[in-house]
């Protein structure tokens, strides 16, 4: 169980802030909240997927300790990606299909090349079983979409977003700095 739930509180750190998160407060401004998050379900089940068998495929051509070596410093990546923070580009607008389609679609594409969806691969790349990793990612996505959406529409948006991204992104700094230790103490 310790991959799902790495993998959900990844995921978790990753949206706060993030693009897909913002498309999520967009939606929910728009359609009712239960299109939004099957929607979102939709859309990560087949991302996600997608990016764990790319992980684990990785582990069979690329030497495993070179790859944790480009695990760890995404993570770290990915928390300067965080501090930089994302914007919404219209995605919101982009399709005109039925509400669940609009928001499938949307989050689809919104996720590909998305700090999740690399998460999600450095994951499988990690630990050996692909579908805890899987199932953890679209939970963490649930999850941090929900949150995002009660407490942008609830709140109105009055939660300190700054605080929030800087605790995220020194957590996963935190997970990359250490997993670089570990990967290459052989070498110090």
């Amino acid at each position: 169980m310790i991959p799902y739930f790495t993998s959900l509180a990844f995921v978790v750190l990753a949206e706060m802030g993030d693009k897909t998160q913002l498309l999520a407060m967009a939606f929910a401004s728009k359609y009712r909240w239960q299109i939004v998050m099957w929607g979102v379900f939709a859309a990560t089940l087949a991302n996600h997927l997608f990016a764990v068998i790319l992980g684990s495929y990785l582990t069979i051509i690329i030497p495993l300790q070179y790859i944790k070596i480009v695990a760890s410093s995404s993570f770290i990546f990915f928390g300067l990606w965080t501090l930089k923070g994302d914007r919404l580009d219209n995605e919101d607008k982009r399709f005109n299909f039925s509400p669940f389609w609009t928001v499938t679609f949307a989050f689809f594409l919104a996720e590909m090349g998305d700090k999740t969806q690399l998460a999600t691969i450095a994951l499988a790349t990690r630990y050996p079983n692909p579908v805890q990793i899987w199932l953890g990612t679209t939970s963490g996505m649930l999850l941090s979409d929900s949150v995002g959406i009660i407490f942008g529409i609830v709140l109105g948006k009055k939660l300190p977003e700054r605080g929030i991204k800087w605790l995220a992104a020194l957590i996963f700094i935190f997970f990359g700095l250490t997993g670089l230790y570990d990967a290459l103490k052989n070498y110090l």
